[in-house]
């Protein structure tokens, strides 16, 4: 089947959201495939996951690990997967509603239709395009985007984001099993690798809305991670100097 897509979605305690997006994302009109992601959650979301495999079938996929093992790794283990299926097109996104499913259509006509081989859902490149968040993680998020963008160069206004859509070549250029981080700078490392192997990106506007359901996983070891790992990150680079994808692919 031409131009599969498959979106990934990390979980950890997600019953509360777990039905409802499985319902929103294989509801669309346009055909997305699912897989989430389970870290051993207690509260019975894979359980929710394998039941709800019956009325999607060949369309929703579940992979069980046996603990907490970090975002990264768990997007890393979807990226094998989808490669694996045959995968055009992979998405990331949060199971909380923060990311809209409705808007997985724009993030798959930005790279589908408009050339581009990663498109970000942004929430700064139009303003700050964020509901419910206290003032005090706005800026935090904000602030950690623009210090991203000083310390790598990125053209990036939203360099934290983590709901995006990547072409297959880019996963296939990327030497996966070089990503170091597991937590949320897992998706700023992921964002500088394709920029500096010359990939396009597009960010697309959309509104981020917190969860209203089920507890938030963000805590103050994930943000360090994100503003110590970039340094070292971009430092790595200088010495590292991957080929142009260009350089890769021909002319």
């Amino acid at each position: 089947m031409p131009d599969k897509k498959l979106v990934i979605i990390p979980t950890y305690n997600e019953i509360e959201n777990i039905h409802d997006m499985v319902h929103a994302v294989l509801s669309l009109p346009e055909l997305f495939d699912l897989l989430i992601i389970d870290d051993g959650s207690p509260d019975g979301t894979a359980e929710a996951v394998q039941q709800l495999q019956n009325p999607y079938p060949n369309r929703l996929y579940l992979l069980k690990r046996a603990g907490k093992l970090g975002l990264g790794t768990a997007y890393l283990e979807g990226f094998a997967f989808a490669l694996q299926k045959g995968y055009h097109y992979i998405f990331e996104m949060d199971a909380d509603f923060s990311h809209n499913p409705l808007d997985l259509p724009k993030l798959l006509d930005a790279c589908q239709n408009q050339g581009h081989d990663m498109a970000i859902g942004s929430r700064y490149i139009t303003g700050v395009n964020v509901v419910n968040w206290p003032m005090s993680r706005v800026l935090m998020s904000f602030f950690a985007s623009k210090y991203v963008q000083f310390i790598t160069g990125m053209p990036i206004k939203d360099a934290t984001a983590g709901f995006k859509c990547y072409k297959r070549e880019v996963l296939e250029t990327i030497p996966l099993d070089k990503i170091k981080f597991v937590g949320y700078a897992f998706q700023i490392e992921m964002k500088f690798s394709a920029w500096i192997r010359g990939f396009s990106i597009k960010e697309v506007p959309i509104i981020f809305t917190d969860r209203t359901r089920g507890q938030s996983k963000m805590n103050i070891g994930i943000f360090k991670e994100a503003v110590f790992g970039v340094f070292h990150m971009k430092l790595r680079s200088l010495f590292r100097r991957p080929k142009h994808r260009k350089q890769m692919t021909g002319p």
